[in-house]
Order: C-alpha cells, then sequence, then structure tokens
C-alpha cells in the first residue's frame, strides 16, 4: 500500500456538516461538528479506494489542493488534506501456518488471502 494525500472540501448544510473529494466522486462522511465530519473522512476514503481497487476501477492521483477550483454552489467552511491507503499490486507469498488453524480459516473463509489480509489490516490498525 502506497499513502497518498486526497485534498477534501468540508461543507455546511442544514444538518451540520459534508466533507467530498473532488477526484473521487461518491466518497464522503458527515457529521454533526466540523470535527466529526473531518474524523470521519479518512475511515471514507480508505474504504472508497478499497472498493475501487477490489472491482479494478482506475483509481486517480490526487491533485494538489490548491489546484481544486471553487464552487460557488457549494458552502465551502475548509478544505484539507485527508490520508489514505492506496492498495498495490498483490504479490504471492509463501507462509508457514498450523495444520489446524488453517482448517478453522478454511470452514469461515471463502478465500484464504483475503481473510488472511483483512486479518492483518485490522492488526496493523
Amino acid at each position: 500500500m502506497t499513502t497518498v494525500y486526497y485534498a477534501a472540501i468540508i461543507e455546511r448544510d442544514d444538518e451540520g456538516f459534508g466533507v467530498f473529494f473532488p477526484d473521487l466522486p461518491g466518497c464522503t462522511s458527515a457529521g454533526h461538528s466540523m470535527q466529526e465530519a473531518a474524523l470521519g473522512a479518512e475511515e471514507a476514503l480508505n474504504g472508497h479506494l478499497a472498493v475501487m481497487a477490489e472491482h479494478g476501477d482506475p483509481i486517480p492521483d490526487p491533485r494538489p489542493i490548491d489546484a481544486i477550483e471553487r464552487d460557488s454552489d457549494v458552502n465551502e467552511v475548509a478544505r484539507i488534506l485527508v490520508r489514505g491507503e492506496r492498495p498495490g499490486r498483490a504479490v504471492r507469498v509463501q507462509v508457514t501456518i498450523d495444520e489446524g488453524l488453517l482448517a478453522r480459516i478454511d470452514r469461515v473463509a471463502s478465500n484464504r488471502s483475503r481473510f488472511l489480509a483483512d486479518a492483518a489490516r485490522a492488526a496493523l490498525g
């Protein structure tokens, strides 16, 4: 995975604050406060990037925050950079694992590699 920073725009609306990413249409976060919306933006970004990679969609490079045009229809209150992890290409590895543990994994997972990768992500935070 590669760390990337995408520009996000925080806007105010009638119910609080929303965050959207001009480079990633459909990737949004919201909250009652600006801080709540901004804190949710990283989770939204990483989920969006993961789904794009899973579906084989091309992931655009982030533009510099100063290159994002202002939209007069948006009640913009702030611009922030949000850290995301761009999924890399899959690499085949060989691991040694206890056969009983492997059998337990196989009982609950349809895909060993995905299960192990998801477990590693969860353990690494």
